[in-house]
C-alpha cells in the first residue's frame, strides 16, 4: 500500500511518516534523499536520524532513488523522505525536468506495486506565489507533476499542515 504525505516545511510530514512506519508491524527501511550541503542541513539530517528507531535500515539515495527502492525487501515497510530534496538533487546533477518526471513515474510504479507498505514524503510548494524567475518556477512545476504522479498511484494521500492531517480525495 502506497501512502503519500504532502505538506509545507516543518508541517509534521516526516514525524508522521516515522509514526506510520512504526505501526506497520514489519521491518522498516528508510530511504533518505537529503545531503548535508551545509551546517544547517547537516543538523536537520541529524534531527531526522534521531527520530528514527535504531533498528531501522537507512539507505542514502540522493539521486538514484529507484535503485534504493528496488533494493528493499518486498515485505519491509519503506519510507522515502523526501521527493522534494530528490528533485533538487536531480536538477543539481543536470537532469532536466522531463527526465526527472520520467524517473518519478518509474519510481511511483515500483512503489505502488510493492507488497509491503510504502510511505512517501514530499513538500507541497505550489500553494504560494508564482516565483519571479524561470528556475524556481520550473522546480515548483516539476515537483507538482511528481507529487501528482505519486498521489495518482497512492491508495492514501494526506496533506499535513501544522501537525494536522487532511485526507486528500481523488478527483477522478
Amino acid at each position: 500500500m502506497l501512502t503519500v504525505l504532502l505538506g509545507g516545511a516543518r508541517s509534521g510530514k516526516s514525524t508522521l511518516a516515522v509514526e506510520l512506519a512504526g505501526r506497520a508491524g514489519a521491518p522498516v527501511t528508510f530511504v533518505a534523499t537529503g545531503t548535508a550541503s551545509d551546517e544547517e542541513m547537516a543538523e536537520r539530517i541529524a534531527r531526522h536520524r534521531a527520530e528514527r528507531p535504531a533498528g531501522w535500515v537507512t539507505i542514502e539515495a540522493p539521486v538514484d532513488l529507484q535503485a534504493a527502492i528496488e533494493s528493499v525487501e518486498p515485505g519491509a515497510t519503506l519510507v522515502v523522505d523526501c521527493l522534494t530534496l530528490w528533485l533538487n538533487n536531480l536538477m543539481a546533477a543536470g537532469v532536466d525536468a522531463p527526465a526527472a518526471v520520467e524517473r518519478a513515474s518509474s519510481c511511483a510504479a515500483v512503489v505502488s506495486s510493492r507488497p509491503g507498505a510504502t510511505i512517501v514524503v514530499s513538500n507541497e510548494v505550489g500553494s504560494g506565489i508564482v516565483p519571479a524567475s524561470f528556475l524556481p518556477r520550473l522546480y515548483r512545476d516539476t515537483l507538482g507533476r511528481i507529487n501528482s504522479i505519486f498521489t495518482a498511484q497512492a491508495e492514501v494521500a494526506y496533506l499535513v499542515v501544522a501537525g494536522r492531517v487532511l485526507p486528500l480525495q481523488r478527483l477522478w
